[in-house]
């Protein structure tokens, strides 16, 4: 498994069970080192239809799965993050095309993002189940082609990019953008054990 050390200006030290780099840029902009230790979690057998037991199931069995792969020798954070939009829910697109139908149902929508943040040390364990509620704008088909061919939707839920593709057709939100990015960090902030 890749493990990449990411020392910034404060401490703690943990572990990020994530192969995001949106999740990385989070801890990055919030001054916390960290290791990034990718997980390899299946969620194929996660069956449920409502989104917060959904994405709560996920994170659980990538915090279950991270400690069969990785030894316990720092607190770590998991976890996982999905949209709600047009009575679906919509994970990481496959291709260009599932990405493109998963933007049409966002687009002059409203849609719930919901993120799950587990956070473990050998003192405590806190969970955050926090969604962001947006409505957006009608998408231009020119911005969304130009967004669709740059790549930039690969590896996120919904192929939703709020603080890129998506910022300018926000119509209002309810919630904090860092939840919709997929790292609810103010609300894990307190938590963190400093060194």
């Amino acid at each position: 498994m890749k493990e990449l050390a990411c020392e910034t200006k404060k401490a703690p030290i943990v572990a990020l069970g994530s192969s995001s780099s949106t999740r990385v840029k989070i801890l990055e902009n919030a001054n916390i080192s960290f290791v990034q230790r990718a997980l390899d979690f299946d969620e194929s057998g996660i069956k449920s239809t409502n989104a917060c037991d959904f994405v709560y199931e996920i994170t659980k069995g990538k915090a279950v799965h991270y400690l069969k792969t990785y030894p316990f020798d720092m607190p770590f954070i998991v976890a996982d993050t999905i949209v709600a939009a047009g009575g679906r829910l919509l994970g990481k697109a496959r291709d260009m095309d599932e990405a493109r139908e998963m933007l049409c149902l966002q687009s002059n929508s409203n849609v719930s993002i919901i993120t799950c943040v587990i956070y473990k040390s050998a003192k405590l364990e806190f969970t955050d189940l926090s969604s962001a509620l947006y409505e957006f704008d009608r998408f231009e088909s020119g911005d969304l082609e130009t967004y669709l061919k740059s790549g930039e939707w690969q590896g996120k839920a919904g192929a939703c990019m709020v603080e890129g593709f998506c910022k300018p057709y926000i119509k209002s939100v309810n919630g904090l953008e860092s939840t919709a990015m997929g790292l609810s960090i103010e609300k894990l902030l307190p938590f963190l054990e400093f060194k």
